[in-house]
């Protein structure tokens, strides 16, 4: 069955609609398959990052089920204490 896309023909910015994810495993080494447009936490907790222009910095007590619109290229496992991350892209 075709699914009908109004919007196929839109260009994708970072105002528009989430359209892809993926789960988020924490590692201090490697960078993530994409950069998000945000992230989202199964659980709460802190959440050690590297964003996309290079800086490492900790988001403390992020709430589960929220989405943060922040560029992340890895996400370290070292001061991570948030569990169920996923990448929204």
């Amino acid at each position: 069955m075709h699914i009908s896309d109004k919007f196929s023909e839109y260009t994708s910015g970072l105002s528009s609609l989430i359209c892809g994810g993926f789960d988020i495993a924490p590692d201090d080494a490697t960078d993530l398959s994409s950069v998000t447009r945000a992230i989202i936490l199964g659980a709460a907790g802190d959440v050690a990052v590297v964003l996309k222009n290079g800086d490492a910095i900790t988001f403390p007590a992020l709430a589960a089920g929220v989405i943060y619109p922040v560029r992340v290229s890895r996400v370290l496992a070292t001061g991570t204490t948030a569990t169920g991350l996923k990448g929204l892209i």
